[in-house]
């Protein structure tokens, strides 16, 4: 296809950053306690500050009201000349004299309290409630599916702007043992979003569920309600804002969208962290397909399972993690997706997920021969700090997962909205716009690896860049060949996982009916998220 304009443009967004520092890295030695402008061995990273002049600061003709400002570990340190040890001395922090922590910069905050979105309902903090929000807004150019159609036309490709997730979160420890977690929102909106015909998109809740912990530690920790109490994988029940690829793994949350709010049931489970070994398992309600909003969706085939319109079972579910260095935090049951290198975490992680007739076969309800939903992984994370100094950091997933839908099962899907809405002459296996076969009976690997390189690259107060890529690779029964999905990207961490740029490469195998591999198609997109 001929280069074009909107994804030049978007190329050149995401390297765009500021070319110079308004500040300077200070680190002290741990051992001799002396400060320098370089990082070095032994050497831990103090924060950016702001460079003064040697000669004295005027006297101040304001009022001395007595109070002292906020202060930190940035506060109250000199600077001198690049590469030359830093003395210092006291300073009246009540008066004001002294720098400061340096201003400017991207990620430059100054707020009177760590969590200012957290009211603490005891003196301690730990009885709380908490207030959140994520919003991820995309630009993005597409290379369509073969065959696709926007509002009847047919397109190669296209750009759209949309917002993949927009939520609010309200979350609380009420008591010692009391915990609740709610969140409110809407996915995946762009210009052809509709529901019945209607662009106004209903939010909805996506999660509110109650949790009572039994013992004084999280040994043992009851729940329930709606969310993503899942087993299989650690992506199964992710929290999409700490993520280090641009979007997770859509394939591993195993009933998105078809018995499940997207990947959310009412359900109610156990789980706990008994020295280094996590658990969760639990019994879910999943909802009927003939709720989805797609006509007929379940449709008997003689040849090709699908899930069941008729009947109604329980799906049981549960996830083991082992933790071989720090553990993980045990808040609720969403797991961290990178922690950018504050956490020294090594992990072996299995699960499962099962549910009995879940799905059918045959030619009417009258004949169906009925098929259990079954799955199972096994996976490694590492996610860990490599120089402290300098702040960097490596994280790494591997998983295997074996995915038995029934026969020939397989489904179309793309990663957040569609770009197409329909298919004309020409079309393939895929369908419309960006979707792959993404769902199926069959084995499918997956793997991620990113690199946080090092803070001062950008000067002070301009966040970190972080390179990763992936790797989707299954072996679906109903399939000739393999499907391999490749992802390379870039966040730029603007203020961490607050303030995040991130632009991502996507490259999609497309099939013909017969379930060969014909060609292949590219998607860029350019999402800035923002989020606390």
């Amino acid at each position: 296809m001929k280069p074009s304009l909107p994804l030049i443009f978007l190329s050149c967004c995401v390297f765009s950053t500021s070319l110079y520092a308004q500040a300077i890295d200070l680190y002290v030695d741990t051992k001799t306690k002396q400060i320098y402008s370089e990082p070095g061995a032994g050497r831990v990273r103090m924060g950016s500050f702001e460079r003064v002049p040697d000669t004295p600061p005027k006297p101040s003709t304001t009022v001395d009201t007595g109070q002292a400002p906020a202060a930190g570990k940035d506060t109250g340190v000199a600077q001198s000349p690049q590469g030359t040890t830093v003395t210092t001395s006291p300073v009246d922090k009540s008066k004001g004299t002294g720098p400061g922590p340096s201003k400017g910069g991207f990620g430059y905050a100054d707020w009177k309290e760590k969590d200012p979105f957290k009211w603490n309902l005891n003196g301690d903090g730990s009885q709380y409630l908490k207030f959140g929000f994520l919003n991820q807004v995309q630009l993005r150019y597409e290379q369509n599916n073969p065959g696709s159609l926007i509002q009847s036309q047919p397109v190669d490709d296209s750009t759209d702007i949309g917002l993949r997730r927009t939520r609010l979160v309200l979350q609380g420890q009420i008591t010692d043992r009391v915990y609740f977690y709610t969140q409110y929102g809407m996915n995946n909106f762009n210009f052809l979003s509709q529901m019945n015909g209607n662009r106004h998109i209903a939010a909805y809740f996506h999660d509110a569920f109650g949790e009572l912990r039994l013992t004084e530690g999280h040994q043992m920790v009851l729940g329930g309600g709606l969310g993503m109490f899942n087993g299989l994988s650690r992506f199964s029940a992710p929290s999409v804002s700490t993520i280090m690829t641009m979007d997770v793994p859509v394939g591993l949350q195993y009933t998105a969208e078809r018995t499940s709010l997207f990947n959310r049931q009412l359900g109610v489970y156990l789980r706990g962290q008994i020295s280094k070994f996590r658990y969760i398992v639990a019994a879910n309600d999943s909802f009927p397909i003939t709720t989805d909003g797609i006509t007929n969706d379940g449709a008997i085939s003689p040849t090709v399972s699908n899930f069941a319109q008729v009947g109604h079972k329980k799906n049981f579910t549960g996830m083991f993690y082992w933790n071989f260095w720090d553990t993980e935090p045990n808040t609720n049951p969403y797991m961290q997706g990178t922690y950018l290198g504050k956490k020294s975490i090594l992990n072996l992680e299995a699960g499962f997920a099962t549910q009995k007739d879940a799905m059918w076969t045959g030619t009417s309800a009258a004949d169906a021969r009925f098929h259990d939903m079954t799955h199972w992984s096994v996976a490694g994370y590492l996610d860990a700090p490599v120089d402290k100094v300098r702040e960097t950091a490596i994280s790494a997933y591997i998983g295997y997962t074996s995915l038995n839908y029934g026969p020939n099962y397989l489904r179309m899907n793309g990663n957040g909205q569609n770009s197409a809405n329909g298919v004309g002459p020409g079309g393939s296996l895929n369908g419309a716009g960006n979707t792959f076969p993404m769902f199926g009976t069959g084995n499918l690997w997956y793997a991620q690896l990113g690199y946080l390189l090092p803070i001062d690259w950008l000067g002070g107060n301009n966040g970190q860049l972080q390179p990763y890529a992936s790797i989707t690779s299954a072996n679906w029964e109903a399939l000739r060949d393999q499907m391999n999905v490749f992802n390379v990207g870039l966040n730029w961490l603007i203020k961490g996982h607050n303030s995040k740029v991130t632009f991502d490469w996507q490259n999609r195998p497309i099939f013909n009916t017969a379930g060969n591999t014909i060609a292949n198609r590219n998607q860029f997109v350019l999402q800035y998220q923002v989020a606390f």
